[in-house]
């Protein structure tokens, strides 16, 4: 779970595991390529309607599942939506994509803890233009 997020990314239950799981692998395995992506917001809007019980949240952890333990290789993802590639090209564009996001998250992460340090590292410290 991440903190501040611990709804949105506890393990899947029960119910998500067994009843949602199948119906959202079965509805994304008709999704092959790009023209055929399916939005998050539909996939959510549809299952309600269908009388099912998720949010956008916890579609994308089950989309996070899916993706991490193989269940359906190629799965990827576009301001379009979700969809499976068609070519190795398509999912090296795609994995190059995350290693950015991912690069650019850390990047945030080193400086907040620079800053925590620079703030509150050194107590002892005197400010600046003080003597004492």
């Amino acid at each position: 779970m991440l903190k501040g997020f611990d709804k949105e990314t506890q393990p899947l239950t029960e119910y998500e595991e067994k009843e949602l799981l199948p119906v959202i692998l079965a509805g994304l395995k008709a999704k092959t390529g790009k023209e055929n992506a399916v939005t998050n917001r539909t996939i959510v809007m549809r299952l309600t309607i269908a009388g099912y019980k998720i949010d956008e949240a916890r579609c994308r952890k089950i989309i996070n599942h899916i993706r991490t333990t193989d269940a359906l290789p190629g799965l990827i993802a576009t301001s379009g939506g979700y969809f499976l590639a068609t070519t190795e090209a398509e999912l090296m564009d795609y994995e190059e994509s995350l290693l950015g996001r991912e690069n650019a998250i850390k990047e945030v992460r080193l400086a907040i803890a620079r800053q925590r340090r620079i703030l509150y590292g050194d107590a002892q410290k005197p400010k600046e233009g003080t003597l004492f």
